[in-house]
């Protein structure tokens, strides 16, 4: 393999891990091995701690192709509880009200869900890396400071419902990129009358990547450390 012309490992991210911890230790590998100080190493779209699966990490000149890798059309598992909200719309933070949940049935799920499918407006978490008037929106969430945020125009391809019960479902969702799960799964609790959260998610796919493809941390960093690696001659970093 050619680090330096570059290469894209497909990674499964795993839980609790930021995305940039994953790249920081398939760069630390990658530097022990070739001897390049200053190898570039990215990622093609952001998985929050909280969730896993497909991560897309490009290393040398690869790293010019992110932008076209992440633009790629993505698909989610992901477990929503119901009847109570988080600041944060996931479990980053604790519950701050409940709702009933004793109307909702497995045929309102799939109305309310039909809602989503096509182009539609999504409000982004506060607590997300959006910028407002410079910062990240997450520092102010974080700080207790009201945050508003512009609705951004997305694409969901699809929307299926996996498993239900009054107090959870489960949906695979196949949307555009910049699309917030979390933001999705308050409109949903809204849609249904009620209020939710997300409790799991998982990346399926990232364009033509499946998860089945994607190797975990360990086998990624023992891949780095036994195969055969190519280096220009005269070349000591990209």
């Amino acid at each position: 393999m050619n680090f330096v012309e570059g290469e894209v490992l497909y990674i499964d991210k795993p839980l609790g891990w930021t995305s940039f911890d994953a790249v920081k230790r398939l760069r630390g590998e990658l530097t022990r091995r070739t001897g390049i100080r200053k190898l570039k190493v990215g990622h093609a779209g952001t998985l929050d701690p909280l969730a896993t699966g497909v991560m897309l990490v490009c290393t040398g000149r690869a790293t010019k192709r992110i932008d076209q890798l992440q633009a790629g059309v993505k698909e989610y598992v992901a477990t929503m509880a119901l009847g109570a909200t988080t600041p944060s719309f996931d479990l980053e933070t604790k519950i701050d009200a409940t709702y009933p949940t004793e109307h909702i049935t497995r045929e309102l799920v799939e109305n309310a869900l039909r809602q989503f499918v096509g182009e539609i407006q999504q409000v982004p978490p506060a607590y997300s890396a959006c910028k407002v008037d410079g910062q990240r929106a997450y520092h102010a969430a974080r700080k207790g400071r009201e945050v508003e945020l512009k609705p951004k125009t997305l694409v969901i391809d699809q929307i299926e419902l996996l498993e239900f019960s009054p107090e959870s479902i489960t949906v695979r969702v196949v949307c555009s990129k910049g699309t917030y799960i979390r933001a999705l799964a308050r409109d949903i609790g809204r849609a249904l009358g009620s209020g939710a959260h997300l409790t799991a998610l998982r990346r399926t796919r990232v364009g033509d990547v499946d998860i089945a493809d994607c190797l975990t941390m360990p086998q990624a960093e023992e891949l780095i450390r036994t195969v055969e690696i190519q280096l220009p001659p005269a070349e000591t970093e990209a």
